[in-house]
């Protein structure tokens, strides 16, 4: 699979992401979701980072799944997330061709 990079800036808060594509006449509108997760957030505080993005990510909205997860720095990660049903529609798109 080919990707396309286009680079969101590090703003505090969610970003939300829309983008229409256009792959062989098929349109799709995709829909993504940066957030930036802040160590000092941690539920439970732990040195393990992953289980602090476990702990975090544990509750989240059911409605995104994770897609991507950023370089941490010592404040925070930044994490991306995509509509599940965009998801489906990729896999899709993906085993058809």
């Amino acid at each position: 699979m080919s990707y396309i990079a286009i680079p969101i800036s590090s703003m505090p808060g969610k970003q939300e992401i829309e983008i229409d594509v256009t792959i062989n006449g098929q349109k799709q509108a995709l829909h993504y979701r940066v957030e930036l997760f802040y160590w000092s957030d941690c539920v439970v505080p732990t040195f393990d980072r992953v289980e602090c993005i476990r702990q975090m990510l544990a509750g989240y909205d059911q409605d995104w799944t994770l897609y991507y997860i950023g370089s941490p720095t010592d404040d925070f990660v930044p994490i991306t997330f995509v509509r599940k049903e965009d998801l489906a529609i990729q896999r899709q798109l993906r085993m058809a061709s």
